[in-house]
């Protein structure tokens, strides 16, 4: 196979380099940000001039991209490193359920859940998670109560509570791998959308990958409620974040949380 040329380079750089840049304010602004001349930048852009190592070190970790920025189309760059579940090994599998979850099917934005409490099932857990798109993908980040996180011996801090997921269409209902940072805990989530008035519920189950114990539950059931972008629903969600008993929570929860009957 034959090197590509130096020509070749900087046009395959300047072509990256006015994509990357439709994502700045202005070429002025980027500039600055970068600590690189306007004029040599322009060079760049054009496939005129190629960057000094230190300078394509810069422009890389500004874009959060890397050196194969000179060698390859971005398109081809991104879809290569987009994520694991594109590697040819399950790209088949499993890609198809991220490509698959459109807007029509589990849409953007907040949603209410609440499911049982895993360490003591007398208790309910109610809180608030946000869904949204990026690369095509779906995604979903939230922050455990501090007392859930007591409840397990762990950390309260804002860092340690959060959580993000991955969300993936399946026959018959959405399916979602969450994990706290560093893969500290993870769960397996199943849900599918209830027939009802405004569309906006979503019941199954989740279910905690840790070993079976004595004390404690491993999977319990589990609601979504959608409250979109509707700021006063928002809000009022987050402020009631937290543990409830049964007779606490509203009867449409405890109807399909079904909290007299043991999850099979």
């Amino acid at each position: 196979m034959t090197p590509p040329s130096p020509s070749q380079l900087r046009n395959t750089l300047g072509a990256n380099l006015r994509e990357l840049a439709k994502t700045s304010d202005s070429i002025s602004a980027l500039c600055r940000e970068l600590g690189i001349n306007r004029t040599q930048f322009n060079r760049y852009l054009s496939g005129e001039s190629f960057p000094r190592p230190d300078v394509l070190f810069r422009i890389c970790q500004h874009f959060d991209v890397d050196a194969r920025i000179i060698l390859e189309p971005l398109a081809e760059i991104g879809s290569e490193s987009r994520s694991l579940l594109g590697h040819s090994e399950i790209r088949d599998f499993l890609s198809s359920g991220v490509a698959q979850l459109r807007e029509t099917i589990f849409p953007s934005g907040f949603y209410k859940f609440a499911r049982r409490s895993f360490m003591d099932d007398t208790q309910f857990i109610q809180g608030l998670v946000y869904v949204y798109r990026k690369d095509d993908a779906t995604f979903l980040r939230g922050f455990d109560p501090k007392e859930a996180m007591k409840q397990q011996g762990l950390p309260t801090d804002p860092q340690s509570r959060e959580y993000r997921g991955l969300l993936l269409a399946q026959e018959g209902g959405i399916a979602g791998l969450v994990s706290r940072r560093n893969s500290l805990t993870n769960s397996f989530n199943f849900l599918a959308q209830v027939p009802s008035f405004e569309n906006n519920l979503w019941v199954g189950y989740t279910a905690r990958t840790v070993r079976e114990s004595t004390t404690g539950t491993r999977v319990a059931r589990l609601v979504y409620e959608y409250l979109g972008h509707d700021g006063p629903k928002v809000r009022g969600a987050a402020r009631s974040a937290g543990f409830y008993s049964a007779d606490e929570l509203v009867p449409y929860l405890r109807s399909q949380l079904r909290v007299d009957e043991p999850f099979y």
